[in-house]
């Protein structure tokens, strides 16, 4: 396990600043979101697989920590992971970084879909999936929590 997939790259819209001048925390989901379409191109699993085998992946659950602001004008980069897969699952893992500092993550679990149901990868996307999947970093996993 040693893969490597590309960024996904863009700049903070005007319209994306909320009333405190930061980032709204609706758009943070959304740029986190283009990195999940980037990783289901990279795979195998872009619009063209979508439109021919009525096929997609479905976010079951997602996990965003909010760990600093991000300034209009601010250029984002999100680094992301292939932390875990079973015959129908991808865990990803997603880091923003902007100005060189670690800004939000987001872990998602997406489920397979083919046909309006829960249904295997084909071989080729399986293989393009394990070829870039990767150990878990530390904080992969972790839970919603107050002191007890």
């Amino acid at each position: 396990m040693s893969g490597v997939l590309p960024p996904w790259r863009e700049p903070v819209r005007d319209e994306w600043i909320d009333y405190n001048g930061h980032l709204s925390e609706a758009y943070y989901v959304l740029v986190l979101g283009h990195a999940t379409d980037a990783v289901m191109d990279h795979v195998g699993l872009g619009p063209e697989y979508r439109e021919a085998h009525d096929a997609s992946l479905y976010t079951v659950e997602a996990h965003v920590r909010y760990l600093d602001e991000v300034s209009a004008g601010a250029e984002l980069e999100v680094r992301s992971s292939l932390v875990g897969a079973t015959g129908k699952l991808l865990h990803l893992w997603h880091e923003l970084w902007s100005g060189g500092r670690l800004r939000a993550t987001e872990e998602v679990l997406g489920l397979h879909v083919a046909g309006g149901r829960a249904a295997p990868f084909p071989p080729d996307v399986a293989a393009r999936v394990e070829a870039v999947r990767t150990a878990p970093g530390p904080d992969v996993g972790r839970a919603i929590t107050i002191g007890r």
